[in-house]
């Protein structure tokens, strides 16, 4: 403040001062007493001020992992939708343990979990749950090397190792009345996906999981066996805070009620699992095998050839294992040859000269795959648009352009894998392939096939991620939900 300022204000004596200190409390009094009459802001308001919504999590195949592409996982890609959906950003954070995730909830320290949570009377008690989004079985799983048992009184003298504070100790504790001398471990320190490894590596005898958890580590893990179902039918939900407060509840519950009702929620969850449900884990045994014996013979090529056409190298080994078994010198009835087992006509196209060559035949695939994707309508998204192109690889583009177009003809959206791969085995019968430019073709092959090498293509990325012999550059394009 200037000299002069201090001066003047100095000179003010008397009732002159006085007033201005009764006008200044005043002032300060109408400021409190407006503040305190203003509501707070609700959560829902505290978020979109924000701008940000935090939520907890758990590492998990069916939740949420950080795969070569990115964050991945079923609860990822919901709570990013919701995220979206209330026009804020997502911050995901994740937690050691459910305790943990549970406690944060129940003390108002976080806004939302969304961790693959199974509804019990018990969480009940401690937070809120949203209305549904999943149903999954819990199972009590074995290693195949072993005995499998018939009941949990099979299981007394074993190791039966759970997650700590899980529903599945939860419901150990309802069942053990019924078994005497039925024990567990019950473990604080590791993920539902660790303890899985350790039943497959023969480390522990048995544990419990639920059946979405099971079918996704049973694609790296063939050694992996459900005995039996330890409980019905259960909800997974989302968990949020008691309290008065239900904006942000509310919100969430319109979300996942609009998802039901438009049928997306049931193809995002298609998109995760339907590419499981019909996969040969007896093959998936020999594929890990020639992984491990097979593939760095041609690792290199294919990463060459990937980068070359700006390609993810493990989705092209991945389409290679499904065409030729990583065999050079394959060959079908049919005439197609090589490693990416291309016709002659393709290959002429190509400009490959020895399809039997197992550098020509890679590059020739890896150039043909890149032509296809680029192909396809600019309005397309990943990962459709890597799915339809491969099922083009298999089928020719002409019969996917036709089966694009049954599916809006059905009222589907034939820019989306998981309705164009239900209207594919259409093109067999007359009644629809008469209505197309390119007529009659085998159309459940291709879904065979891409659904082949998505799973192909997910323990790779496994595989990679856990193995010290394969520590390679990032991926390039390939932004998709893997499991």
């Amino acid at each position: 403040m200037k000299a002069d300022s201090v001066s003047s204000v100095t000179k003010i004596r008397g009732p002159k001062m006085r007033l201005m200190i009764v006008i200044g409390v005043s002032i300060a009094l109408a400021t409190v007493a407006l503040n305190a009459c203003s509501p707070q802001r609700s959560i829902l308001q505290q978020v979109l001020h924000n701008g940000k919504l935090v939520v907890l999590t758990r590492n998990a195949a069916t939740t949420y992992y950080v795969g070569p592409q990115g964050p991945s996982g079923l609860e990822y890609e919901l709570a990013k939708r919701f995220a979206a959906y209330l026009g804020v950003e997502l911050d995901m954070k994740v937690k050691a343990n459910l305790n943990d995730i549970l406690d944060e909830i129940q003390n108002g320290d976080a806004q939302l979990a969304a961790a693959g949570l199974t509804v019990t009377e018990k969480r009940q008690r401690r937070v809120r749950f949203t209305v549904p989004y999943q149903q999954i079985k819990q199972q009590l799983v074995y290693n195949q090397q072993n005995r499998r048992p018939r009941s949990l009184a099979d299981l007394v003298g074993g190791d039966l190792e759970v997650l700590a504070n899980s529903s599945h100790a939860e419901r150990l504790k309802e069942l053990s009345s019924k078994v005497s001398d039925l024990k567990w471990t019950e473990d604080k320190d590791i993920g539902s996906t660790e303890l899985l490894t350790l039943v497959a590596e023969q480390v522990v005898d048995y544990t419990i999981a639920d059946s979405n958890e099971v079918t996704v580590n049973r694609l790296y893990h063939p050694s992996l066996q459900v005995a039996f179902d330890v409980s019905e039918k259960q909800n997974l939900a989302w968990a949020m805070p008691k309290g008065k407060d239900l904006s942000l509840y509310t919100a969430a519950n319109d979300f996942i009620n609009e998802l039901k009702e438009s049928g997306e929620l049931n193809r995002i969850i298609r998109r995760h699992y339907s590419h499981l449900r019909n996969y040969d884990y007896a093959g998936t045994t020999h594929f890990i095998s020639q992984v491990r014996q097979r593939l760095p013979r041609y690792h290199s090529i294919f990463e060459d050839t990937a980068e070359r056409y700006d390609l993810d190298w493990r989705l092209l080994a991945a389409t290679a294992y499904q065409e030729s078994h990583w065999n050079p010198r394959a060959v079908s009835p049919t005439g197609v040859r090589g490693i990416m087992m291309l016709t002659r006509a393709t290959a002429e196209y190509l400009g490959v000269l020895q399809r039997t060559n197992a550098e020509q035949s890679i590059d020739g695939g890896g150039r043909y795959l890149r032509k296809l994707i680029d192909k396809l309508p600019k309005h397309i998204k990943e990962p459709d648009r890597t799915w339809l192109a491969l099922a083009a690889y298999n089928i020719g583009y002409g019969h996917v352009q036709d089966a694009r177009m049954i599916t809006a003809l059905r009222g589907g959206n034939p820019d989306k894998w998981i309705e164009v791969k239900d209207n594919l085995p259409l093109l067999r019968k007359r009644k629809w392939y008469k209505q197309t430019r390119y007529g009659y073709a085998r159309g459940k092959e291709p879904v065979r096939y891409v659904e082949n090498i998505r799973s192909y293509y997910s323990i790779l990325n496994w595989q990679m991620t856990n193995s010290q012999q394969y520590q390679q550059k990032p991926l390039l394009a390939l932004n998709s939900d893997v499991l």
